[in-house]
């Protein structure tokens, strides 16, 4: 499934990485990195794989729709890590990777003879990123962390719906996929250090601490002013317009005119110029505090009117708009189109199957999707052959332990 030439490419190319660990977050971060070329070398267990090749709403042709996504650009290597011949095997492909990723309970790799100091002891220029709910220390650490405990405890659960309503969720898994982009970081960081000292190191990513850094202004608001944010639905308090706005047919429209300039310029497209010179709407916190009332004129205004009609005319007057949209949309925006955003690949199972680029985009070495989640075991024998020098015999005793 691959070539020597996609084995070059990217600006991670020649970083060989070893991917332990299941669902999002840890194989987010070896997504990213496999999307820039760096080698991926995902073990899993040779009994049934990472639970994602099962995951998802529907399984066409009895596979997950989500695997080709999370598994893309990686070598699957089955392999036993409860066993001693496994952890041996492991502990051979990592002392010759530049980074190791893994996602289990704090403790598990200890257990298995993996700790990162008896790793680095045999490969001092190894950087092991390790994710888990609550980080490698604290009270907490021992604990059991999904992503959405992480989303409640960071505090993005709390200010998330409509605030007459029990805190919602976003519809993707983005604890998970924040902890997996602040670990993927950890690694170019580490790696930059690693050019001057020659040593690596560990990165903790915590679920909670990931949703945490994103959180804004929300802690230090709280510690001057005493103010809890809460859920606000589709706008932030004080920020105005920003909002969500009926049109016919049922659509919505997003239109944000918050600033002075943008605002004077949607009252324009309104046919309402007046309105920028209302003292209730004059500066930013005048509609701050005027807030549901304009949010009330924009929504008599764009109620009566077709969503298209009303994009084109706010083009014109450059104000910030856009449709919400759905995978559909995604597939005949010529803006998508044009910058390659979905690429189409070829699938032994599927035949050919749509998915997001690679992101973000560099100008000189671009990250690309090389090849689509790869079938449990794939690349066994030949990654054990290459790299950890298993001979014919001993590959067949493995596979006969089960351990492969």
């Amino acid at each position: 499934m691959t070539d020597a030439a996609a084995d070059t490419e990217g600006p991670l190319a020649g970083l060989r990485v070893i991917e332990m660990g299941t669902l999002i977050a840890g194989p987010f971060c070896g997504q990213i990195l496999g999307d820039f070329g760096a080698e991926v070398i995902k073990i899993e267990d040779p009994k049934g794989g990472d639970p994602m090749r099962q995951w998802g709403r529907s399984l066409p042709k009895g596979l997950s729709p989500w695997w080709p996504v999370i598994g893309r650009n990686k070598k699957s290597v089955g392999l036993d890590l409860r066993t001693a011949d496994g952890q041996a095997i492991a502990r051979r492909l990592i002392g010759g990777a530049d980074v190791l990723v893994e996602n289990f309970r704090p403790g598990a790799m200890e257990k298995w003879g993996l700790s990162y100091e008896s790793l680095a002891a045999e490969n001092p220029g190894l950087i092991m990123a390790r994710v888990s709910g609550f980080g490698q220390t604290g009270p907490y650490a021992q604990r059991a962390g999904y992503g959405l405990i992480g989303e409640a405890m960071g505090g993005l659960r709390y200010v998330t719906g409509e605030p007459d309503r029990p805190p919602a969720r976003a519809g993707i898994s983005i604890g998970d996929s924040l902890a997996a982009m602040h670990a993927a970081m950890g690694v170019l960081m580490a790696l930059h250090a690693r050019e001057r000292t020659g040593r690596g190191q560990m990165i903790d990513a915590a679920l909670y601490e990931s949703v945490l850094a994103v959180m804004e202004n929300l802690v230090t608001e709280y510690d001057l002013t005493g103010y809890v944010r809460e859920r606000s639905g589709s706008i932030l308090p004080g920020i105005a317009p920003s909002n969500a706005y009926p049109c016919a047919g049922d659509e919505l429209i997003l239109i944000g005119g918050n600033g002075d300039t943008v605002f004077a310029r949607l009252c324009e497209a309104m046919g309402r110029p007046e309105l920028s010179r209302d003292p209730k709407f004059l500066d930013h916190a005048a509609r701050g505090t005027h807030q549901a009332e304009l949010d009330a004129i924009i929504a008599q205004w764009t109620g009566g009117q077709r969503l298209a009609d009303l994009l084109a005319l706010l083009q014109t007057h450059g104000v910030p708009a856009s449709r919400i949209y759905r995978a559909p949309d995604m597939l005949e925006d010529p803006q998508f189109r044009a910058r390659e955003d979905i690429v189409e690949l070829p699938h032994p199972v599927f035949g050919k199957l749509k998915m997001q680029n690679a992101f973000p985009k560099l100008s000189e070495t671009p990250g690309r999707v090389r090849w689509p989640g790869p079938m449990l075991g794939e690349h066994t024998e030949a990654v054990l052959r290459d790299l950890a020098g298993c001979s014919e015999d001993r590959l067949a005793e493995l596979r006969a332990k089960g351990v492969i």
